[in-house]
């Protein structure tokens, strides 16, 4: 027999003239909206990627307005310069006021950006002349006028499970009411891909509180499936340059994710994207996951730790007075790390050149901490930092040694443990550069916490139908 050369299996969404919208709210920098104006398919899936912190949910909606910035424009090369309202469309069915929960704390304010289209809209009409059928053939006549869709972002505490439901609840039954159906006949037309270790666990919750059917999609399986999609998006992908690394490590900075070209340094982009296979997937959840991606998309999870988003965000709230994940990243970057670890310079009083180690390299991290007979206060921001450092440093470690173990150039980073924090991805980048001496390089992308509900997304989206 000859042999074949496997080939990816096509993903059927269309993504030319895709554009990452624009978010002004730090909160959401890691969810940005994607417009897909050619495609025009009928979507009212609704993916959720449930795991053991966050529940991300992804879902495609289509507005009678286009973007305010049209596709292509310079502006959205790096997808970060304000136009329009500040996500890029006109908000039909913004929910009024926010409200507050019983902490005193605000509720997130979701984006809800145009409605999601029931495939029933698209079928062929029933025999029937009355005042109803007519009415029927001006709404479809609208939808396929429409002017392409945007893929919609989401995430929200599992501890508060709860939010996510209602939030689906809102957006279906909105969805109803634009699409001008019943809830009814709108609930029969939308379906939940859950993935993640809460697709089993609130399986029962999302069946019974939404009464809309439930598929549950196999998490390593959706991982990949979203990053092979993502990755073909333009602008999605980056990575840190050398001075950028050194600048961020050293010291605090104020740096938009991703910063538009400063001055001393570059944050590089993928343009022309094409699939990048094959690589290795560092997804860092709650715990760390890497996976092993071959050139025909077929995939190994072979290491991980559970050294990953959970613990720094357990210790930190044990260490610090930060409630959340956002605040523990916000402490961070005020901290000093040299106040809590013991660096080389501390051992050496200066380089260890002989072993191309800086005075200013973490020898341990913590290593401050005790002193015999002492006992010492310290900064939560520094206990901050210096945490942060010691995972980020572990993680990016492992990552490289699986990197060379399996002769991999393409090191991705995903997961929601990243949340566009500059120190992070310098950290995770310097660590990449380090162990291989420069030959390899670490990359990120903008919707990193994303990709299983991705995955869960485009893994339902039927294939087109024939002409």
């Amino acid at each position: 027999m000859p042999f074949l050369i496997p080939i990816p299996e096509a993903i059927q969404v269309d993504t030319r003239g895709a554009v990452i919208l624009h978010e002004e709210s730090p909160e959401t920098r890691d969810s940005r909206g994607i417009y897909l104006p050619n495609h025009i398919e009928p979507v009212s899936h609704i993916a959720v990627d449930i795991g053991g912190s966050l529940a991300k949910v992804v879902y495609f909606t289509r507005s009678s307005d286009a973007p305010s910035t049209p596709p292509g424009t310079s502006g959205l090369t790096n997808g970060f310069h304000n136009h329009g309202n500040g996500n890029g469309y006109h908000d039909h069915f913004e929910p009024e006021g926010s409200t507050v929960k019983s902490n005193g704390t605000p509720n997130k304010q979701h984006r809800f950006n145009g409605a999601l289209t029931p495939s029933s809209l698209e079928s062929p009409p029933l025999p029937n002349f009355g005042y109803q059928f007519a009415d029927e053939l001006v709404r479809r006549a609208a939808m396929k006028n429409l002017p392409g869709g945007s893929l919609n972002f989401e995430r929200f505490q599992t501890e508060d499970i709860e939010e996510c439901v209602e939030f689906i609840q809102t957006l279906i039954a909105q969805s109803a009411e634009a699409n001008g159906v019943s809830i009814e006949e709108m609930r029969k037309s939308v379906k939940i891909m859950a993935t993640g270790g809460g697709a089993h666990k609130f399986y029962d919750l999302f069946t019974k509180q939404l009464e809309v059917e439930v598929h549950r999609e196999d998490e390593m399986e959706c991982l990949i499936k979203g990053l092979r999609f993502i990755t073909l998006i333009r602008g999605e992908t980056f990575w840190y340059s050398d001075e950028l690394v050194q600048s961020v490590t050293r010291q605090t900075i104020e740096l938009e994710r991703p910063s538009p070209t400063p001055p001393q340094y570059q944050v590089s982009f993928e343009e022309r994207p094409t699939p990048q296979l094959p690589c290795l997937l560092v997804n860092i959840g709650s715990g760390v996951s890497i996976v092993k991606v071959e050139a025909d998309g077929k995939y190994e999870r072979v290491s991980g730790t559970s050294l990953g988003g959970g613990t720094l965000w357990g210790l930190l709230s044990l260490l610090t007075p930060a409630t959340t994940f956002d605040e523990m990243l916000a402490l961070s970057e005020q901290g000093d790390n040299s106040a809590v670890d013991m660096l080389v310079g501390d051992i050496y009083g200066q380089d260890y050149g002989k072993l191309g180690l800086k005075s200013t390299t973490i020898a341990s991290s913590f290593g401050k901490v005790f002193q015999k007979g002492v006992k010492r206060s310290f900064k939560p921001e520094d206990i901050a930092r210096s945490l942060l450092y010691a995972i980020s440093n572990n993680i990016g470690q492992i990552a490289y040694m699986n990197a060379e173990k399996y002769n991999l150039e393409r090191i991705y980073f995903g997961g929601c443990f990243i949340r566009g924090h500059a120190a992070t991805i310098a950290t995770l980048s310097y660590a990449i550069r380090f162990w291989s001496k420069g030959s390899k390089r670490a990359l990120f992308l903008r919707h990193e916490g994303f990709l299983g509900a991705i995955g869960a997304w485009i893994k339902n989206i039927e294939p087109p139908h024939a002409m």
